[in-house]
This record gives structure tokens, sequence and C-alpha cells, in this order.
């Protein structure tokens, strides 16, 4: 069973908007540091965002400069699930989306995949007009 499930990708023309959803049944998401991360074909997995625990931490957000400014992280702990608004999108945002989670209590927003021990399967997000 993957311990994270992303939805909310799609085709999108540049300019729009999609928000992304990473939900959880086993695990409290707000306990933990979630992080967003990408890849493209042919490129090397990029963190996007991030956020720490609101509950442990302080909940925190980090984002990588690419979409700085159009990207917006935050968390619902009532639906246990993480999103990712994505608003301006380009063609360069083309990408498989990952969520993530760091299960160390107290663990803080990092954009760094190795700090992360959680993952779900992927949303494909197209951004094509």
């Amino acid at each position: 069973q993957v311990p994270l499930v992303e939805s909310g990708g799609g085709l999108v023309r540049p300019g729009g908007s999609l928000r992304l959803s990473c939900a959880a049944s086993e695990y409290t998401l707000d306990h933990y540091a979630i992080g967003w991360f990408r890849q493209a074909p042919g490129k090397e997995r990029e963190a996007v965002s991030c956020i720490s625990s609101f509950v442990l931490s302080d909940g925190g957000t980090a984002y990588a400069d690419a979409v700085k400014g159009r990207f917006i992280i935050a968390g619902d702990s009532a639906k246990n699930t993480v999103y990712l608004q994505m608003n301006s999108l380009k063609p360069e945002d083309t990408a498989v989306y990952y969520c993530a989670a760091n299960t160390d209590l107290f663990s803080t927003c990092v954009l760094s995949s190795d700090k992360y021990n959680l993952w779900g399967q992927g949303t494909q997000v197209t951004v094509s007009s």
C-alpha cells in the first residue's frame, strides 16, 4: 500500500492553475514535514516546495526559486491533506509531481529529497497549449 496518494494533476494551458493534493490514510500529515517534488522526462527529480509540521514545528514553508511567487503549499488538518496550489503555470512546469513526508517528529521543512522517507506514486502535470 502506497503511504501517500497524490491527485489533481492533468493537462492545463500556460498561465492556468492546478491544485495538487497529497493525502494519507495511515499517517497524520500535520505531524510531519511534507515536501513536493517533481521530475520531468530526462531530468533529475527536483524539490518544489515543503512545509514543516504546524503541530510539532512552526509550519514554515519553503519554495524553489523556479516556483516562488506562483505556487503555494498549505495543509488542512481536518482533511489530513497537504495541497500545492500552482498558478501561472509554464510549460517548464510539466513533470510528474510527488509528495513526500519526513516522519521524524519535529522535523522541519527542507528542500532535499534525502530527508523524506515516505513517498507517493506521483501525479502527472502537463502544461501545454
